[in-house]
């Protein structure tokens, strides 16, 4: 395809935007409940009280993001009402510095930043909120990808005790259910929260949800409900990913333009939901932090020279040893210069990379060394090599 076929007009696409995962619609389909939940637990701090805080789980794609950016712009336009809110992407924003810095250049962005620390930043945003006794509210998307997550929750809840008046309210989203395992007592216990729970989406909401998008985005009659139900389906094996059922119907489109064709057929649908697969993966390993990284590297190294244990059911596939995959992890942390994390760590390591679908792990019988973990990975060891050999090598030298 040459450069002059990209700039011609489109056949399938009417508006691309739709399929994007920033993209918000004027309705969020099946989440109705979560949004009254969302609106019920930010009523009290949008009527003058303090400290209310709330925390939103659930996998990528189950529209955690979303309804939290729905329920902000709902909060954004209630009248009379002086409150202003930061929306924080913590993947890029990941520590307690940066997102002060980011508040105040949101909020204050002729205050001269360059030069100030963490303290000077705390003083100036005290400041700015007891001027007016504003309501504040900060939602801090994928907070576990902060680094010294302790240290600013701290700062955040320390605020309406050093406030006269006014009101500082936190909004958490994160993948992992379990991530304020890891915070300190003293930062859990200054948390006055509300938890909500984002359930997976079922094939028939996909189905709804990406039958909704392709009515706006496509032309008509580009895409039969056979095929999208196939790919609702597809998604929904998935583990209920709304982005990822997207991800599928965008890619099945641009194989259409591709080929030519007036239509998206079946084929490409089904070619589609390989491709979207690599580079959910692809996404998802790259935005992993460091030592999870080093742990999935030394699983998918173990993976290709053989464990120790291999399964007798077909003689594929390789479980390893919980053990010797902590050997290797140790080993690379050291020769790349890192601290190796405490085996407790690596215990919560090897839980959030199953809960990303990365692995799969059991607990064995007697027999095999006593009572042990057995680990796979979930996809071809060479593959995840490869992107992880990047990553690391080219990243955390």
């Amino acid at each position: 395809m040459s450069l002059n076929d990209l700039l011609v007009k489109s056949k399938i696409f009417k508006d691309r935007e739709v399929f994007s995962p920033y993209y918000l619609p004027q309705k969020l389909l099946f989440r109705e409940n979560e949004i009254s939940k969302i609106e019920k637990a930010l009523a009290p701090s949008l009527k003058g009280e303090r400290g209310r805080n709330l925390f939103v789980y659930g996998k990528t794609g189950s529209g955690k993001t979303s309804c939290v950016k729905y329920v902000i712009n709902e909060a954004k336009n209630i009248p009379n009402i002086k409150i202003a809110i930061s929306y924080i992407n913590c993947r890029i924003y990941n520590s307690r510095y940066r997102i002060l810095n980011k508040i105040i250049t949101d909020n204050l962005p002729t205050y001269a930043k360059r030069g100030y620390g963490a303290a000077d930043l705390y003083e100036k945003f005290i400041r700015w909120i007891e001027e007016d006794a504003k309501l504040f509210i900060v939602a801090l998307d994928e907070i576990d990808m902060i680094k010294d997550l302790d240290d600013l929750i701290y700062t955040l809840t320390r605020v309406n005790s050093d406030i006269k008046k006014g009101g500082v309210s936190l909004i958490g989203i994160s993948n992992k259910i379990s991530f304020k395992d890891i915070l300190d007592p003293r930062s859990l216990s200054s948390l006055y929260e509300t938890e909500l729970v984002f359930a997976p989406y079922y094939s028939d909401e996909l189905y709804a949800i990406i039958k909704d998008r392709a009515n706006i985005g496509f032309f008509e009659n580009i895409i039969d409900d056979e095929t999208l139900r196939f790919i609702a389906a597809s998604a929904a094996k998935e583990g209920g990913d709304a982005r990822f059922s997207l991800k599928i119907l965008t890619k099945a489109g641009e194989l259409s333009e591709e080929l030519n064709l007036d239509s998206i057929t079946i084929e490409q649908a089904k070619h589609s939901v390989k491709l979207a697969e690599e580079d959910i993966v692809y996404e998802l390993i790259s935005t992993l932090p460091e030592h999870l990284k080093l742990v999935l590297y030394s699983i998918s190294l173990l993976s290709l020279t053989g464990g120790t244990y291999k399964k007798l059911t077909n003689g594929i596939d390789t479980y390893l040893f919980s053990g010797e995959v902590y050997s290797r992890y140790r080993s690379l942390a050291e020769s790349i210069h890192k601290e190796p994390k405490t085996e407790r760590w690596y215990r919560q390591y090897l839980s959030e990379l199953e809960m990303q679908g990365l692995i799969t792990s059991y607990e064995s019988g007697k027999g095999i060394r006593g009572h042990t973990k057995l680990i796979k990975i979930s996809y071809p060891s060479k593959k995840i090599s490869s992107i992880l050999e990047k990553e690391i090598f080219g990243v955390l030298k």
